[in-house]
């Protein structure tokens, strides 16, 4: 069996471990492994979609979970961002009064200056100072189903799966908020527990 050894300047092939060579053999460092990305957690499960009768939604903010069901069964779960302190969402038995499938914030967002660049990331409207020719971004809130006065559920960022991260709505992970626009009406059912 041939086997290539490096050396200084010279590669060698072995016909056999008895070879002579006049060159100092190198060997060839191993190249390190590079680690694996850890996987994304899976952020919700839906088995809903050949369960017949009305969607209900449960929403545990102490775990920053949902559960939802269909016609009475287990029908998937999703992981939510609620309200951090200072900006929580309220509890309670409400129901969805709203759908937009692409909502803008009217409170919430970004403020631009004349050429378009965020001069404010994280802005209220009307408590944030808008510079001359700049503008208020509500922002993005796709598939966005109201529960309660300004709050309520749409797609968003979940940047840790467990802690709550919004201004007091309920983001839900992008494919689990399309799947429950599809499903819900107004009327739907929603239950949010502290």
């Amino acid at each position: 069996m041939k086997s290539p050894i490096k050396s200084a300047g010279c590669l060698f092939t072995f016909a056999a471990l008895g070879a002579l060579c006049s060159c100092k053999v190198v060997p060839v460092p191993p190249v390190p492994a590079v680690p694996a990305r850890p996987a994304a957690p899976v952020l919700y499960e839906w088995q809903g979609a050949e369960l017949p009768g009305p969607v209900a939604m449960s929403i545990d903010l102490s775990e920053q979970k949902g559960t939802i069901t269909r016609g009475g069964e287990p029908a998937g779960w999703t992981y939510v961002a609620t309200g951090v302190p200072g900006r929580g969402t309220p509890t309670g038995s409400f129901s969805i009064t709203e759908k937009v499938r692409d909502k803008h914030s009217n409170s919430w967002g970004r403020i631009v200056d004349a050429d378009g660049d965020t001069v404010v990331r994280d802005a209220k409207n009307g408590r944030d100072s808008v510079p001359a020719g700049g503008r208020f971004v509500g922002a993005p809130m796709p598939f966005w189903m109201r529960v309660n006065g300004a709050i309520g559920m749409h797609a968003g960022p979940i940047p840790h799966p467990g802690s709550p991260a919004s201004h007091g709505c309920i983001r839900l992970p992008a494919g689990m908020a399309e799947i429950l626009f599809g499903v819900t009406t107004v009327g739907t059912r929603v239950r949010i527990v502290p």
